[in-house]
């Protein structure tokens, strides 16, 4: 397999905090990669919802929303920018992809929103849609660098991450459905001082 194969790959997986990484950033975790390749990395985190309602900043996409109907903080770069993340019904099996105006397929039935586009032109063809507030992003070799320290668990990834109706669960419940030792993972204490 050639380092670019190797690098491109990732793109579409999750990213599962392991209990080691402690920055306050990732911490307890989960990134899905939407682009990953010689050049970089970039991800939005899944599983940290903000008390701010899509409708206060977005009111346009609010009714597509998803529950909880909340921006996500997608990582701490760029907080200042949205971005949207849906799954279009459908498009997961491969085969003839069907054109989606205002859809980006990232992977699978998950693709990036054009939120610039009138939200009425989506509604008929979104599954889910959540927003991220900011994005989390790596230079060239500095995610390889964290994967080879043993920061992440690098794992597949589903549609239905992105919509979770209890992504405060999220970390818990990727890591249980994995067919490994990696499931035991799941029980680790929030705090292990506590053991």
């Amino acid at each position: 397999m050639s380092a670019m194969t190797e690098v491109s790959s990732l793109t579409g997986r999750l990213l599962v905090a392991t209990p080691r990484l402690a920055d306050p950033n990732f911490e307890r975790s989960v990134v899905l990669l939407l682009d990953h390749d010689a050049q970089g990395s970039l991800g939005v985190v899944l599983n940290r919802p903000t008390p701010v309602g899509v409708g206060d900043v977005l009111q346009p996409w609010a009714a597509l929303a998803g529950a909880p109907q909340v921006v996500f903080q997608g990582g701490p770069v760029s907080l200042d920018s949205a971005l949207g993340l849906a799954v279009v019904p459908g498009e997961s099996r491969g085969g003839e992809a069907t054109e989606v105006l205002g859809w980006r397929r990232v992977h699978g039935a998950i693709g990036l929103v054009d939120l610039e586009a009138p939200p009425e032109l989506l509604a008929a063809e979104l599954g889910s849609l959540r927003i991220f507030a900011g994005y989390s992003g790596w230079g060239p070799g500095q995610l390889e660098k964290e994967l080879a320290e043993g920061a992440w668990y690098v794992v597949e990834s589903e549609p239905g991450d992105i919509s979770s109706p209890a992504p405060e669960g999220l970390w818990r419940s990727v890591l249980r459905r994995q067919r490994s030792a990696l499931a035991m993972v799941a029980t680790y204490p929030d705090d292990p001082s506590l053991n």
